[in-house]
């Protein structure tokens, strides 16, 4: 039983982590610090001497707003308490609310990593952010900086001369300020009326 806590302690922990991880200006639903954590999986092998927790098979990892689904995460802390935490799918997906709105952040790639000591957390091979404004990001490696919400996307380098393959691609949608002023509609001259009789 300690052995599941301290699994699931190490779990939340993880889920702390990727709470911040979202595109500039587009901060994380702050209550979701406070919710608890809850996963679900097949299988769960916890190592309490080495501070390891592996959760493997049709793994769901929600606390609050936020959601991981992976194959597999496994969550370790080092001697300091410092936390990292490391998720894998085909893809391993994440959904966030942002604070004070309804859009939500949607992030995946075939591993997600997060470093607690660097506060860092890195989207690894197919890498994509999406916000449901349109906002797109896709690249080989995203690395998202939670302390100074700034982020790094790189391609695989591999691009051939000219074409798009492994590069990076952004789509960035233009934002209204204001809503446009509705434009009344044309009026039509009338026909004029021509009097048979007058011929």
């Amino acid at each position: 039983m300690r052995q599941r806590n301290e699994a699931i302690i190490a779990a939340a922990l993880v889920a702390a982590l990727l709470c911040a991880f979202s595109a500039p200006n587009a901060l994380a639903e702050r209550t979701d610090r406070d919710q608890p954590v809850n996963i679900e999986s097949d299988r769960m092998v916890a190592d309490d001497a080495k501070k390891i927790a592996t959760f493997e098979g049709k793994v769901v990892l929600t606390r609050g707003t936020l959601t991981i689904r992976a194959d597999q995460i496994i969550v370790r802390q080092d001697n300091d308490g410092f936390q990292y935490g490391v998720a894998v799918g085909k893809p391993a997906t994440f959904r966030q609310k942002r604070e004070g709105n309804n859009e939500y952040i949607d992030g995946e790639a075939l591993r997600i990593e997060y470093d607690g000591r660097a506060e860092r957390i890195v989207l690894l091979s197919s890498a994509r952010l999406h916000r449901n404004s349109g906002d797109d990001v896709r690249g080989n490696s995203i690395s998202y900086n939670t302390a100074t919400e700034r982020f790094t996307v790189q391609s695989s380098g591999d691009a051939a001369e000219g074409g798009r393959d492994g590069r990076v691609r952004a789509v960035i949608m233009p934002k209204n300020k204001e809503p446009a002023a509705p434009t009344a509609p044309r009026v039509e001259p009338a026909p004029a009326v021509v009097n048979p009789l007058q011929n």
